[in-house]
C-alpha cells in the first residue's frame, strides 16, 4: 500500500513539473502567418509578444464577455514588425470604477 502511494505521489509531482514547464507561444520567434493561424485555430490563446509581455488574443467575438468588444491588434513577428494576428477583448465602457 505504501509503495502504491509513493508511486502515485511521484507521478503527481512529475505531472505538475511538466505543466509548469510549458511556455506560451512567442510571436517574435515565429512568422506572422504562423502566429495568426495559431490564434485562428485555437479561438482564444495567450501569446507572448516580447520579453515578459503577453496578452490574450481571440479570433471571434464568441471568446469575449458581453460587456467587451473586439479590438484589432498588430504585434511584432519574426518576419514583420506589424503582424495582424487577431483581436483582444476590451470593456466597452472603459474602467468599471468610472461607471
Amino acid at each position: 500500500m505504501v509503495r502504491i502511494l509513493a508511486c502515485s505521489f511521484i507521478l503527481i509531482l512529475a505531472g505538475q513539473a511538466d505543466a509548469q514547464a510549458q511556455r506560451r507561444p512567442d510571436t517574435l520567434a515565429m512568422p506572422c502567418a504562423t502566429a495568426a493561424n495559431i490564434v485562428k485555430s485555437a479561438g482564444a490563446i495567450v501569446m507572448g509578444t516580447g520579453p515578459d509581455i503577453y496578452d490574450r488574443y481571440v479570433a471571434t467575438r464568441a471568446f469575449c464577455q458581453r460587456d467587451e468588444e473586439m479590438v484589432p491588434r498588430w504585434v511584432g513577428a519574426r518576419d514583420t514588425p506589424a503582424c495582424f494576428i487577431g483581436y483582444v477583448c476590451e470593456r466597452k465602457y472603459g474602467d468599471p470604477a468610472n461607471r
